[in-house]
């Protein structure tokens, strides 16, 4: 969805706030891109990527007067990560069949997330990078995901996964030497270190 299609579809209120409308969509608006590309990979469907990021837009509009202006894009993916959570237990509030279950990021200790499902193993990626990925435990196929894939920053990863900075730097430095080393295993030359 663009921000020219949220303006038509937005939420109508009472009154239009000018300026609220304008902080709206510098603010907001703008992480659309990353937004759908994580909801796509919780949701794997692009549909449902699209009406996750609808919902969480809604949400966000809502909350709008309590957000402070700092962290937008941490801010925003704390929404869409607790707006899918919600909708995957309103959809098997008793038993989850495997598919849902495994779109769930595994819970670890205190609650945190601690990977993100094998939805980091896009089709369009070579089967050698793809087989790399996979080897790697969902902890850090989790933060290459975040990161390098969906360019999040290290603090958006860590609020999005419920670690620390620090852990998310630990787990990603360990994650791409495993993929260089399986990559230069593979015949594959020229990686960066």
């Amino acid at each position: 969805m663009s921000a020219d299609e949220y303006a038509t579809t937005r939420p109508a209120t009472a009154s239009d706030d000018g300026p609220r409308e304008e902080r709206f969509r510098t603010q907001v608006l703008t992480e659309l891109p990353v937004l759908l590309r994580v909801a796509r990979r919780l949701t794997r469907d692009p549909v449902d990527a699209e009406d996750l990021v609808q919902d969480t837009l809604v949400r966000a509009y809502r909350a709008f007067d309590r957000f402070d202006g700092r962290h937008p894009r941490a801010w925003l993916l704390t929404i869409l990560r607790n707006t899918h959570t919600n909708q995957v237990r309103k959809r098997r509030p008793d038993l989850m069949d495997d598919e849902v279950a495994g779109r769930i990021p595994d819970r670890g200790r205190g609650g945190r997330v601690d990977g993100v499902p094998e939805a980091a193993l896009h089709d369009d990626l070579d089967p050698v990078v793809r087989a790399a990925l996979g080897a790697l435990s969902a902890r850090h196929r989790a933060v290459v995901a975040l990161v390098d894939i969906d360019g999040l920053t290290y603090k958006e990863a860590a609020e999005m996964l419920d670690v620390p900075v620090g852990t998310v730097m630990s787990r990603l430095h360990r994650a791409r030497a495993k993929v260089r080393s399986h990559l230069e295993a593979h015949g594959i030359t020229g990686v960066q270190r």
